[in-house]
Order: structure tokens, then C-alpha cells, then sequence
């Protein structure tokens, strides 16, 4: 029997200008609305579904999880907390995990616990943070300080001080990254909302290089970029370098909210008792789900699926771009890509979701494509067939 779309709400903050359908149900790579249409999922929830839907693995993670304790606070100590803090220290370079509940969290607690271990080696004006031009890293005040969106942050200012955006260009970057005062560099591997833009090897090694010279802590964000979406765990292994500090989130517990900073000893040994806390991250049912996501994420079979299905993926792109004048640049890696076209890019979206398919913009002319992770190229093909109809 069909669903029967329920009415639009006024009791939510209208901070979202969201689709007008009720997407009520999953399976796969695809989505069904109250209606009974169907759409195939181009966006995986913002980067975050990246198993699809109906996954029966997760579903019986999520089982298990509620069969046993769901919240005591981090007061206490719970197993899954703790076993996936383990697991995540065996997979990367870190020494030491803290569990929170988004992304912009997690970028908030790495900006303080740099800063408390900046200030333990060099006094208390050794507090900077440095950003990208392009970047992204959340809405809360100080992630906000550091993402180079002006309509996002025009509203809200002043925002945190001691947060500056630098262009992506190593004389200025020389110049900005004083050791005597800047306490880190973040950045993202391939900036999402900036546009889907992958930055240069050679840039990200220069700036490995400079900043441990100087002394100075590197974050990588790889809260939409990380967790298998690349073709490897973690989006530096394909820069070939190991930041100080690195943020997770969104596919880590499989759509439950979950951020994680991971660090290394010597960061961690900086922060003390009190310095920071979370009511809810890393509690033990969104953890216990956590350990099964990271564990298929880590599966070197679906990161080479990526590998494969992202390089097809990237090359038909390219075809696209040279038989579509609409279509002005295709650029990125494994199931991260993104699209520059002519029309306004919120225009497409739309067109694309009457068609069946759901796509994500970054920027005013680019759309961003996220499909799961375990899409088929038979997937991909459809989903690329609705959205070259899209650009017309």
C-alpha cells in the first residue's frame, strides 16, 4: 500500500531549504520517497551512508547494540568505546582517540587540544590556527572562523579570533606559519564544500615538511573525504604523509552521529583531565555500531572497489566534460567527485531529482557527486545517465 506524504511541518527551524519530497525507505544505492518513487542516491546522506541502504550487517549491529547498555556518560567505562579507539589506533598513525558527535565538534576539539599542547611547548602565544583558501570545517564559531564561506560566516561575526585563512600558495603559507605564534595548520586533503578540489601532492608534502620543521601541529580534516571514500581508510595515505591530528565523522557509525579527533602521543600528552568533554561521544551503542562500519570500511576488497569504480568513474567524467560544452571541469578521487557546469548548479539538482536522481552541489556552479561506497559501475552508469539528461 502507498505512503501517503505527510504535510510540510512549520515546527522545525527552517535552516535547511529541503527537497519537497519524504524519502521513507532505502535499499542498496537507491531511495523511495512516500510516494513510491524511487532515486537513485548520488549524495549518501552528505558523504555519510556509505554502505547505501538496508544493509544487513549494520541492522544487526544496531541490534546487538541496543541489546545491551545505550548511555552511562564517560564517567564510566564501556568496552565498545574503548575497542574502537583500539581498532582506529591500529588502522592510522595515531596514539590516542576522542570520541564526540559531528564533525564541526571534532574540528572544535582538535583547535583546542593543538592549542593546549602549543601553549605547553611554547607559552601562550603560540595559539594560531591557519585554514585553507576553500576550506571547509564546520558552522560552530571557531570551525566557522576557519571555513572560507562568507555567506556562512557574515551573519555570525565576530567570530573566534586567532583563526586565519591563507591561500593555497607556499610563499604565503611560508610567511603566515610563524612558529613563534601559530599553533597549527588544518586542511582538508580534497575540500568538499570548496568545490570538490584535490590538493597537490607536492603542496600537501611541502607543507608536511614546513610545519614539522617549524614545529608546528598539521590537522588533516578528513570528516567528508576519509573513511574509505579515496580508495584507502584514510584520504593522506594517498599524499603520502602522517598528520599530527586528524577528525573523522560522518560514515563512521553508519548514520548515528559520531565524530573522533585522533592524535598522536605527543598532542595528547598536552591535554589534561578537565581540559575538554562530551556527554554522548563514544557511548557505547553508537560505538558498538562504529566497530562494525570501520571494520567493512577498512575491507581491503570494498577500498578496491573504490580504487576501480572511481577511476571508471573519473574517466567517463572526463568523456562527459569533452562531448558536453555544459559540463566545464570533472575533478576528484574514488566515489568524490566534483562537476563544474555552466547552468546554476542548485537548477540541475533539481532537475536531476525529478528525474530520479539525487545529487549535492559545492559551490554555485558545482555539483558534487557521493555516491555509497559499494555503488555497482551498473549504478553508476544509470546515475550519470539522469544527470548528463539533467544538464540538458
Amino acid at each position: 500500500m502507498a505512503t501517503v506524504t505527510a504535510p510540510v511541518t512549520d515546527a522545525l527551524l527552517p535552516v535547511y531549504k529541503r527537497a519537497p519530497m519524504e524519502l521513507v525507505r532505502g535499499q542498496g544505492v537507491i531511495l523511495f520517497d512516500a510516494d513510491g518513487k524511487e532515486y537513485v542516491d548520488f549524495t549518501s546522506g552528505i558523504a555519510v551512508n556509505a554502505l547505501g541502504y538496508g544493509d544487513e550487517g549494520l541492522r544487526r549491529a544496531i541490534e546487538r547494540a541496543a541489546d545491551g547498555l545505550i548511555h552511562v556518560s564517560n564517567l564510566f567505562r564501556t568496552a565498545p568505546g574503548e575497542a574502537l579507539a583500539e581498532r582506529l589506533v591500529e588502522l592510522s598513525f595515531a596514539d590516542r582517540v576522542f570520541f564526540c558527535n559531528s564533525g564541526a565538534e571534532a574540528n572544535e576539539g582538535a583547535f583546542k587540544f593543538v592549542r593546549r599542547w602549543a601553549r605547553s611547548i611554547g607559552g601562550p602565544a603560540r595559539n594560531e590556527i591557519v585554514a585553507l583558501r576553500g576550506s571547509f570545517h564546520g558552522r560552530l564559531f571557531a570551525s566557522l572562523a576557519a571555513t572560507d564561506r562568507p555567506g556562512y560566516r557574515a551573519p555570525f561575526r565576530p567570530l573566534a579570533g586567532g583563526i586565519a585563512i591563507a591561500e593555497r600558495h607556499l610563499d604565503e603559507l611560508a610567511a603566515l606559519l610563524n612558529p613563534e605564534s601559530v599553533a597549527a595548520l588544518i586542511l582538508e586533503p580534497i575540500q568538499g564544500e570548496g568545490g570538490v578540489r584535490v590538493l597537490d601532492t607536492d603542496f600537501v608534502q611541502a607543507l608536511r615538511r614546513m610545519t614539522k620543521e617549524r614545529g608546528i601541529a598539521l590537522i588533516f580534516d578528513e570528516i567528508q573525504c576519509g573513511l574509505g571514500r579515496t580508495g584507502t581508510l584514510f584520504a593522506h595515505e594517498q599524499f603520502g604523509v602522517r598528520p599530527d591530528v586528524m577528525t573523522l565523522a560522518k560514515p563512521l557509525a553508519g548514520g548515528l552521529p559520531m565524530g573522533a579527533v585522533l592524535m598522536t602521543e605527543e598532542i595528547a600528552s598536552a591535554v589534561q583531565p578537565g581540559d575538554h568533554g562530551t556527554t554522548f561521544g563514544g557511548g557505547p551503542l553508537v560505538a558498538a555500531v562504529a566497530l562494525y562500519v570501520l571494520g567493512r570500511l577498512a575491507d581491503p576488497a570494498l577500498l578496491s572497489h573504490v580504487t576501480t569504480e572511481g577511476r571508471w568513474l573519473g574517466e567517463v567524467l572526463q568523456a562527459l566534460k569533452t562531448r558536453n560544452p555544459k559540463i566545464r571541469a570533472a575533478r576528484g578521487m574514488g566515489m568524490m567527485w566534483g562537476i563544474d557546469v555552466s547552468d546554476p548548479a542548485a537548477d540541475v539538482v533539481a532537475r536531476a531529482r525529478s528525474s530520479g536522481l539525487l545529487l549535492v552541489t559545492a559551490g554555485e556552479h558545482t555539483l558534487r557527486l557521493l555516491p555509497p561506497l559499494i555503488i555497482t559501475r551498473e549504478e553508476l552508469a544509470r546515475g550519470l545517465e539522469l544527470m548528463e539528461a539533467a544538464l540538458g
